[in-house]
């Protein structure tokens, strides 16, 4: 979260204290902030500490020979302050500063603002600080010292005068690609801002003008051209007078030349007025500057706080503009340019306390793409024929598209991309409440000509449930045709089993007109139909629930076989089933609807036919979504018992060359990626499971006003790219990135269980972005050649 905290001093001073401050707090989802009151003691004895820190600073430099290399105009040392002065002395005054700075900001009625700050903030958070303050030494102290700032590492401290107005804007400028910088390199006697003319030379995406020395007159015109960003300075500068009661401060433009900011007053308000945003004095003692410049309401300002050695200068320079270019926030760049400076104060005490920040706080700072990267890509408006060429074509194509898949000439284009959807959705864990127990080749060619027609043989199979009877299964389930009596009394019994469910088939007019009856010993409440429904592809897509009684059926069966099981399992769960009064099974407070006569890409079903959409669990493949064990390693005790006990058990055969029961799903169509039949009814078991225990998510599908709504908006998409990116290569790039973003939406969609169409929209997309692209290339040519 990024925030704005505005911590108002109010009027008083060092000898009454102050009696009233005033915390506001922005965050940048709220227009409004939270405000928070308290006060702080006098402190002269923190005032005295800190101009005798200040004089011993510049003491300190002076002793060591930097004052010559110092940006300052002057630089006024007390000889007796030079005699002595020691660093060791120097460094105990910067910390008892410190203690004292952090023990005032630490009293009790302080507390309260501090307190509910930190309530407010993470550590984590982007926080812009101000300090608003009327007197001027208040703002000279170093705040970065505060502790404040050693928990919230994405903070940083700015100053500001307690009145500040939004500048006046003049006309807005014509769009730029590059930062615009006018760079001063004033008086630099003694001083090498050669280095600070390399690191601009460096800045991406920058027009720097140069003004080296120059005088007033010239200054002043190049301040009277619009469109500048960035006001650099570079040289001598100083505030002038009592820099106690904070003076006017001047520049030094060249070697005999100083102007203060009312000198330039009316040059530089018009650069404001002209976008002028931020100016950089990279030169001694600049509060004097930032404070008249916050008369003229420039919305921030850096400078340094005291006088500042050359090489910190550069450093700084540095460091903050390579942030600051890279992308980083302005306060963000500042901080890191300022902490990165610690690196040198072996050698320059404090070096970390110049820089500072002040901030006009009715503006927002900008970032370096405010300045170019948002303008590189200024959107054009349409003129009125534009406009209408790009409504019209998308609705043209929305009605084409949208009518061809109504007449169902999508569906097979729909289904396919609806596969490739299905074959990318990330895996899930095998369910566990199923094992299948598969009949392969070698189990077949061991039972030899006790094989049965569609099954195993009757001893072979009472021996199978046998065993798993042992370890207690939740429910078995026989994938496998028995019309026939068995001649095996122990087996009949078996089959009779409450727990135990089996299969008949309905009559297909096509492929099986007569349809297989079900085992003669099986209860009839116990029979389930086996019949899946293939799409014109012959892929399974859909789960068949229910179908209507038919009297003259050899299966009369109401119910799928997997609603058999997992009714039989759910029940042990205490969960019921029931229709609803639309005619939709319910299993507790799931309800599977049936699809209607137009669902999804499928426009020409029956309505109410007792289907859902099949919600593959999506595994590394379609056969490996429940744990599997062949009829061998069953009867030969190769299984854990606890992959049966508590489990639903699914017995089929899974031979390709002794089976027809193979299945195409939406993973392949290969004869390698073809299913068997057993596991299919797996995959539709678990659908139910998952739905009813785990709120796993059934398929869904849009109405079609909605999903018209959705192709429109493809529609318009590609009409608006078109008309907007003329050059081929620049649309045929937004297009790629358009339909890769709508291919992810779909995916994540179907993850939630929604499948909406893909296929349409892309049509529609590349439809109208090339019907545009023509209409805009046949309607500017008349222009081109008028000229």
């Amino acid at each position: 979260m990024r925030y704005l905290v505005v911590l108002n001093l109010g009027n008083g001073d060092w000898q009454q204290g102050l009696p009233t401050v005033i915390a506001q707090l922005w965050d940048e989802d709220s227009p409004n902030p939270m405000q928070f009151t308290g006060s702080l003691p006098a402190a002269p004895e923190l005032e005295a500490l800190y101009q005798r820190w200040q004089t011993l600073y510049e003491a300190l430099y002076a002793s060591k020979g930097w004052r010559s290399s110092t940006r300052s105009l002057t630089f006024e040392v007390d000889e007796d302050d030079l005699t002595h002065i020691s660093q060791t002395e120097f460094h105990q005054l910067c910390e008892d500063l410190q203690t004292a700075l952090n023990q005032w900001l630490n009293m009790e009625t302080f507390r309260h603002i501090d307190r509910q700050l930190r309530t407010q903030l993470k550590p984590a958070d982007h926080i812009r600080f101000i300090i608003v303050a009327d007197d001027a030494t208040l703002l000279r102290l170093p705040w970065c010292l505060w502790s404040f700032l050693d928990d919230y590492p994405n903070a940083e401290i700015a100053l500001s005068v307690p009145e500040y107005l939004r500048s006046t804007k003049a006309v807005a400028t014509k769009p730029r690609f590059k930062v615009r910088i006018l760079a001063i390199l004033g008086n630099h006697e003694g001083i090498d801002i050669a280095r600070d003319r390399q690191v601009l030379q460096q800045l991406p995406n920058a027009e720097i003008k140069f003004l080296v020395e120059p005088n007033a007159s010239v200054l002043n015109e190049q301040l009277w051209e619009p469109g500048w960003d960035i006001l650099f300075f570079a040289g001598h500068s100083s505030s002038q007078g009592n820099r106690q009661q904070q003076g006017a401060g001047s520049i030094a433009v060249n070697a005999t030349e100083s102007l203060t900011i009312g000198q330039l007053k009316f040059a530089l308000r018009t650069a404001i007025a002209h976008g002028l945003k931020l100016a950089i004095f990279n030169s001694c003692d600049g509060l004097g500057l930032a404070r008249d410049l916050a008369d003229l309401h420039l919305p921030q300002v850096i400078v340094m706080r005291e006088p500042v050695p050359d090489r910190v200068a550069q450093e700084f320079l540095k460091h903050f503009l390579t942030a600051f270019a890279g992308g980083a926030s302005l306060y963000t760049a500042m901080r890191e340019a300022r902490e990165k400076l610690q690196a040198l104060e072996t050698d320059f005490p404090c070096a970390t306390w110049l820089p500072v920040i002040c901030q006009n706080p009715a503006e927002v700072p900008p970032t370096w793409q405010d300045w170019c990267g948002a303008r590189s890509s200024p959107l054009r408006l349409p003129t009125r024929q534009e406009l209408r060429t790009v409504l019209l074509s998308s609705l043209v194509v929305t009605g084409l598209v949208a009518g061809a898949r109504l007449l169902g000439w999508l569906q097979p284009l729909e289904l396919w991309s609806f596969d490739r959807l299905m074959q990318s959705r990330p895996a899930e864990p095998p369910d566990v409440r199923l094992l299948a127990i598969t009949i392969t080749e070698q189990d077949i060619q061991a039972e030899g000509e006790k094989m049965r027609r569609g099954s195993i043989s009757d001893r072979t199979l009472n021996q199978l449930l046998k065993k798993l009877e042992q370890h207690q299964p939740a429910a078995i389930g026989l994938d496998l045709y028995r019309d026939a009596p068995t001649d095996v009394p122990e087996l009949a019994t078996r089959l009779k089993q409450n727990h135990l469910f089996a299969v008949c088939k309905r009559p297909a007019a096509k492929s099986d007109p007569i349809g297989v009856l079900p085992p003669p010993e099986v209860p009839e409440s116990h029979l389930g139909f086996s019949d899946f429904v293939r799409d014109a592809d012959g892929v399974v897509r859909r789960h068949l629930l229910v179908l209507p009684s038919n009297p003259s059926s050899r299966c009369t069966a109401a119910y799928a076989f997997s609603v058999q099981l997992a009714n039989h399992y759910l029940e042990a769960q205490g969960i019921q089933a029931k229709v609803t009064p639309q005619n939709d099974l319910q299993f507790g407070n799931t309800v599977f609807r049936q699809l209607q006569s137009r669902t999804g890409a499928y426009q020409a079903l029956v309505a109410n036919s007792g289907q859902v959409l099949l919600n593959y669990r999506a595994a590394p493949s379609p056969r490996e979504i429940v744990q599997q064990a062949t009829l061998a390693q069953v009867l030969t005790n190769q299984i854990n018992p606890n992959a049966i006990n508590g489990r639903i058990v699914l017995i089929g055969i899974a031979a390709p060359h002794s089976s027809g029961d193979y299945w195409t799903t939406p993973f392949g169509k290969a004869d390698t990626d073809r299913v068997p039949g057993v596991l299919i009814h797996a995959q539709m078991i678990s659908q139910i499971l998952s739905a009813v225990l785990d709120q796993r998510p059934l398929l869904w599908v849009w109405s079609t006003w909605v999903e018209t709504i959705w192709l429109a908006g493809w529609a318009l998409m590609g009409s608006a790219l078109a008309w907007q990116f003329r050059r081929l290569e620049f649309l045929i790039l937004t297009v790629g990135m358009a339909i890769g973003i709508l291919i992810v939406l779909c995916q994540i969609c179907l993850i939630q269980g929604g499948w909406i169409p893909l296929a349409p929209p892309i049509i529609a997309l590349l439809m109208t972005s090339t019907a545009v692209a023509l209409l805009t290339a046949t309607l500017v040519k008349p222009e081109l050649s008028h000229d």
